[in-house]
């Protein structure tokens, strides 16, 4: 079992900047692939940002150049820097790990969640 904690939060300025963080603890002594998503309400869990064992990462092109996952492997933390952020946002973004992950983006393929961290974007 693993725990996932996210925090960083917030309510900011159009253009302005946040760091999540996502703190593991349990069994993490595996090569996890580990994300972010981000959910409103009335929509579906979207992919953010993926981060594979050997540390390739992928974005999703509507955050491309402004958004950067990270992990402190010995802090066992993930990170997410968002820059430049815009209204639309505005989520609940959780953090999620798994072992076998065939399509980094989809939601069902990790095994593990935290409860979120709200970011608004206010114009």
């Amino acid at each position: 079992q693993v725990q996932l904690v996210e925090s960083g939060g917030g309510s900011v300025q159009a253009g302005g900047s946040l760091r999540l963080s996502c703190a593991a603890s349990g069994d993490t002594n595996h090569p996890y692939y580990m994300a972010w998503f981000r959910q409103t309400p009335g929509k579906e869990r979207e992919g953010v940002a993926a981060i594979y064992p050997d540390g390739r990462t992928r974005h999703d092109d509507s955050v491309k150049g402004r958004f950067t996952i990270s992990r402190d492997n010995a802090r066992n933390t993930l990170y997410l820097q968002m820059n430049t952020l815009k209204p639309e946002d505005t989520a609940m973004y959780y953090c999620a790990a798994g072992l076998a992950i065939s399509f980094p983006f989809a939601p069902r393929h990790y095994d593990y969640w935290g409860q979120g961290t709200q970011v608004t974007v206010s114009s």
